[in-house]
């Protein structure tokens, strides 16, 4: 029996260590499947993934088929065909009765023409000689190719800025965090040095509960900062295309090393070379093509067609059939020049190149507007930078001057001249201090990458 018991638990240790290293590689596992994601690694992703870059490529490509189609009409259409007809009953005519065996003017009489049965198969073919509205057309698909190819860089300029500006908002947060875990063990230190005052009667208890408090409002604010991180991170997965439940580890950026440039106050906007711009004038080309298309229908078409056809007429079925069944066959074609000269069609052309002038004239007025808000964009940009660069100056030097207030608080403190009070003030405004340097910081890179936008220069970021 105590045999039995001993197998019994070396089977039960046996299972629990073989489980204990399952769950162990699967940890490992997951672990492994997290990726880390650069700036460009997400720039690229999202330019791969995203449902707006993918629609625009498909744009690009669905072009080259607008093209084709438009093409088609300069080249020959070749078609066949074949009709089987049966008439039960055929038609008659009324002739005067000038046959048979006793001829009659004055009389009427019904005769049937035709056979019953009748079969034709042939095959026509079409070429347009002259068609201006298909060499409109033919300059329309290619500018429509071009205007696609615009959109695209277009939306890829927004998608870069979004995932950019995520990217770096997770950067920050985790950045706040970060310095929220150093005030947290700085502030358990000093519980810790007080938890040994208050035991030595050196300290109040009201003090040690006061010093708890805080940790765990600290604490608090750190989770809030997480829930935020994770907000940020599954809006950075969705404009990377990834699913939410990806596990991504973003490295960590030394916020430090940040060097800000201001912008000179002579710098303009390069208005002109902006993709927006370009897209606008890509499509007044458009609407260019559009007027002339609708003056094309003005202009006289000629085509050339041909047809040959093969008949056979018969009282029987007359397929696979032949004339000693009573059935006969016979070919024929023609050859058609076709001429067409549009002379009147109820002022609807006019109706259509009036509308066209006018979609011509609103393009224009969107030009102006947009070369005023992209210029309005750029100085914004510019301002934004350039006081950055003070606000960042002014909370470096407040952050250095609360980090020695700090310091000198929690040394007055030790030594019994300073109040808990003072201790938490100085604390917590080493906390905002820091909060408010980092955020400095992003304001800049956020203006940074609206100022690269400004200058039609989003793309350096992907090869930073």
């Amino acid at each position: 029996m105590h045999k039995r018991h001993k197998i019994i638990v070396n089977l039960l240790r046996l299972s629990f260590v073989s489980l204990f290293f399952l769950l162990t590689s699967f940890s490992l596992q997951a672990q492994d499947e997290k990726r880390t994601v650069s700036l460009q690694d997400a720039i690229n992703l999202a330019l791969k993934q995203h449902r707006d870059a993918v629609n625009a490529s498909l744009d690009v490509e669905n072009s080259e088929y607008q093209i084709m189609e438009v093409r088609s009409r300069a080249l020959p259409q070749v078609s066949l065909n074949g009709t089987l007809n049966y008439s039960p009953l055929l038609q008659k005519s009324a002739l005067p009765n000038i046959f048979g065996p006793n001829p009659n003017p004055d009389e009427t009489i019904l005769v049937a023409f035709g056979q019953k049965w009748n079969s034709t198969a042939g095959v026509n073919l079409t070429q347009n000689i002259f068609d201006k509205s298909v060499f409109t057309g033919l300059k329309a698909a290619r500018t429509t190719r071009e205007f696609y190819q615009l959109n695209k860089q277009l939306t890829s300029e927004n998608i870069i800025e979004a995932v950019a500006s995520a990217y770096y908002q997770v950067l920050v947060q985790r950045h706040k965090v970060g310095l929220l875990d150093t005030t947290i063990a700085n502030a358990e230190k000093i519980q810790g040095v007080m938890k040994g005052l208050y035991d030595n009667g050196l300290a109040k208890k009201i003090d040690l509960d006061r010093m708890e408090v805080n940790i765990s409002n600290l604490i608090s604010q750190r989770q809030q900062l997480m829930n935020a991180v994770t907000l940020l991170e599954n809006q950075l997965k969705f404009l990377m295309g990834e699913d939410i439940n990806t596990a991504i580890i973003i490295p960590e950026e030394n916020l430090d090393a940040i060097v800000p440039v201001a912008v000179p106050l002579t710098e303009t906007a390069a208005v002109d070379n902006r993709t927006e711009l370009q897209l606008l004038k890509k499509q007044e080309q458009l609407l260019v093509l559009q007027k002339e298309s609708y003056k094309s229908a003005l202009y006289p078409t000629l085509s050339l067609s041909a047809n040959y056809s093969y008949m056979g007429m018969g009282n029987t079925f007359p397929v696979f059939k032949g004339k000693d069944d009573g059935v006969n066959w016979f070919d024929f074609s023609t050859i058609s020049l076709n001429l067409r000269i549009p002379l009147f069609s109820g002022f609807a052309n006019k109706a259509r190149i009036q509308q066209a002038d006018i979609s011509l004239r609103k393009n224009r007025a969107d030009q102006n507007y947009t070369k005023h808000a992209l210029s309005l964009e750029f100085e914004n940009a510019k301002t934004q930078i350039n006081n950055n660069l003070i606000t960042i100056n002014h909370q470096r030097r407040n952050l250095e001057l609360a980090r020695e207030v700090f310091e000198n608080t929690h040394n007055n403190y030790l030594n019994g001249l300073a109040s808990l009070t003072d201790l938490l003030d100085a604390e917590n405004s080493l906390t905002e201090a820091n909060n408010n340097y980092s955020q400095a910081l992003l304001d800049y890179r956020l203006a940074e990458i609206r100022m690269l936008k400004a200058n039609g220069r989003l793309e350096t970021l992907i090869n930073k």
